[in-house]
């Protein structure tokens, strides 16, 4: 489940992994996000791979230490990934899940009942999503206390995208609306300003930093901006990279009993702070 931003064409399985290395800036976009996410997750921590694809991603990250639940909703994805993950899904540090995107959000047993540490979404699955609030309300509850979500999404101010008569077109709702969608090969694609990935997420989860979706030169990591006190202006600041990655903290939602879902328990994931900070020093 990644959005496409060069073809039209759905690929899955081999064809996926093979389109996705074809490119030199998607390997170092790939890179750069799983040596983010690692510099983010405590060693040994729980995550969910969210749009998993083949389970590039989820191999990379068992085989650093992590335990990982993963779904994708495309069935041959799913099954190229038990192909290629058999070894970690039998040694019982993969779990995946599947159905259809509304029974993943229906299920109250995702991940086999497991909260996570971080939720990982990597190559733009949240672009092909319309309602991002339902989704953050899932991630919200498959989140321990502490939580954090990291995604890879599309970036709406790609200077790469400016020569397309679609984003033109579009330029004005993008301001006004926060959003606009073309056709794509699965379902149509979103670009989204920050202030719209702030919107809906919320109240479930608060989008606190914004990295470069590629790094400046082999080896080195990416420096966050941080966004907490308004994201108006970071998204232009990233206007060369087609990717941008979002980190978001899960906030407390108080239960209709009167307590709190993040009142129980602490979560091994660092603060936002010591995360960036970790970030700056991670290496390939």
């Amino acid at each position: 489940m990644a959005a496409s931003t060069q073809s039209s064409r759905l690929v899955v399985g081999a064809q996926y992994e093979r389109a996705m290395s074809a490119s030199a800036s998607d390997r170092r976009a790939r890179s750069a996000f799983q040596d983010l996410a690692l510099s983010i997750a405590a060693p040994g921590a729980a995550l969910f791979d969210f749009g998993a694809g083949t389970g590039i991603d989820a191999c990379v990250y068992a085989e650093r230490g992590f335990t990982v639940g993963a779904y994708d909703v495309d069935p041959p994805m799913r099954r190229y990934f038990a192909i290629r993950c058999r070894g970690h899904i039998n040694a019982g540090r993969i779990t995946l899940d599947s159905g259809s995107y509304s029974q993943f959000l229906a299920r109250n047993a995702v991940n086999g009942g497991r909260r996570v540490e971080l939720v990982t979404s990597n190559f733009a699955p949240l672009n092909l999503i319309a309602d991002l609030t339902a989704l953050f309300e899932k991630f919200h509850a498959l989140t321990l206390p502490g939580g954090k979500v990291l995604v890879s999404v599309l970036n709406p101010y790609f200077i790469g995208d400016l020569k397309y008569g679609w984003w033109w077109r579009n330029v004005v709702r993008l301001w006004r609306v926060g959003h606009f969608s073309v056709a794509g090969a699965q379902a149509p694609i979103f670009r989204r300003r920050l202030a719209d990935f702030a919107r809906k997420s919320a109240p479930y989860f608060q989008l606190t930093s914004a990295f470069p979706g590629s790094p400046r030169g082999r080896g080195q990591a990416a420096s966050g901006i941080e966004v907490t006190r308004g994201a108006r202006y970071a998204g232009l600041r990233l206007a060369t990279c087609r990717f941008m990655f979002l980190l978001f903290d899960r906030r407390d939602i108080d239960r209709p009993d009167g307590s709190d879902h993040g009142a129980a328990g602490a979560s091994s994931i660092s603060s936002t702070n010591n995360a960036c900070s970790r970030a700056k020093r991670a290496r390939r």
